[in-house]
């Protein structure tokens, strides 16, 4: 289901305007690099107060030992019209995340936007071993890394939400259910879908919303590098890798965030995932340099409608059932 939205509906990109978040305000859980300084960028540029957190910083660099820092993205988020706030925290640390919301809850007396963008798993991932031949204790930490994290902000950040009636984002891979390539990488993405449905199940009694967002093929820094190009000359890695000419920059995938978090109203949209693409055809926002990616359309075009089955009303109707559990009690 994708409802007419207000204002930017069909825009061309020419003619888009930033939504309004001013009064609002975001933490972006993972917000070093990648979509999670794509999206809290986006969402200072329509204004709202932005907590980007992760573990590298400026005197710290995260095991991931890259460059990005989690106060550049604040200064990013702030530059962009909003006010960016850099917070070092380690999600996969219950305490640290439940001081974390009491910081939010002193300093802005709620919270209405999450997006949990942690991942973190690179490291653990060896594309191209099948799952008899993986390191397992790589795999586990994956696994902690980008499910153990996303549950215990969402826990923590719950009534924080609840409250404001807000919309928490989990940021995977794929609007699909189909192979991903690796089995834990495909473990990872596919269970951030069900959590994204299962939490919107349990927020919605109580006001609030969970979706989940998708980039397309996504135009990160570490992809930079891994081709050996930077932003202003990207093109150039088309000749390694012909399909990165359909590639976004993490500021689509941020605008896409921005869009939704403008709603009046989420609870329409609940518990189902959503691409960057779709939503730019839904609210006309551009990329970075003016241009509209279709992740979706390209693939379509170079490997067939059907190879890649978007998740729709009749896939959402075989988990509806599960409503009428909500008041059943288990035997004890």
């Amino acid at each position: 289901m994708h409802r007419t939205p207000p204002g930017n509906a069909g825009q061309d990109a020419t003619h888009w305007k930033a939504p309004d978040l001013h009064g609002k305000v975001a933490l972006v859980a993972g917000a070093t690099r990648g979509a999670g300084r794509g999206i809290a960028t986006a969402l200072g540029e329509a204004g709202a107060t932005v907590y980007c957190t992760g573990r590298s910083t400026r005197e710290s660099r995260s095991p991931m030992d890259r460059p990005e820092t989690i106060e550049e993205t604040a200064d990013l988020a702030t530059s962009a019209g909003g006010t960016g706030i850099a917070v070092r925290v380690d999600h996969t640390q219950d305490l640290e995340v439940k001081a974390l919301m009491a910081r939010i809850q002193e300093e802005h007396g709620g919270l209405d936007l999450l997006v949990n963008d942690i991942w973190g798993g690179d490291a653990g991932i060896t594309w191209g071993k099948r799952f008899w031949d993986i390191d397992m204790d790589a795999a586990w930490r994956v696994v902690d890394n980008a499910i153990r994290t996303h549950l215990i902000t969402a826990h923590r950040a719950a009534p924080l939400l609840m409250a404001r009636k807000g919309l928490l984002v989990e940021i995977t891979d794929g609007d699909h259910y189909a192979y991903r390539g690796h089995l834990i990488y495909d473990l990872v993405k596919t269970s951030i879908l069900r959590l994204a449905y299962t939490m919107n199940h349990e927020l919605a009694r109580q006001g609030a919303t969970a979706v989940a967002v998708v980039p397309g093929f996504l135009r990160s820094e570490a992809m930079l590098d891994l081709f050996g190009v930077k932003e202003t000359n990207w093109r150039d890695a088309v000749k390694t890798s012909p399909h990165f000419i359909a590639s976004e920059t993490p500021l689509f995938v941020g605008r896409a965030v921005a869009a939704l978090a403008a709603e009046q109203q989420h609870q329409a949209r609940g518990g189902r995932v959503y691409s960057s693409w779709s939503l730019s055809d839904e609210y006309g926002f551009p990329d970075a340099d003016g241009q509209r990616p279709h992740w979706g359309r390209y693939f379509a075009k170079e490997f067939g409608a059907d190879e890649q089955r978007v998740l729709d009303d009749g896939f959402y109707r075989y988990w509806k059932p599960m409503e009428a559990l909500d008041d059943v009690v288990p035997p004890s």
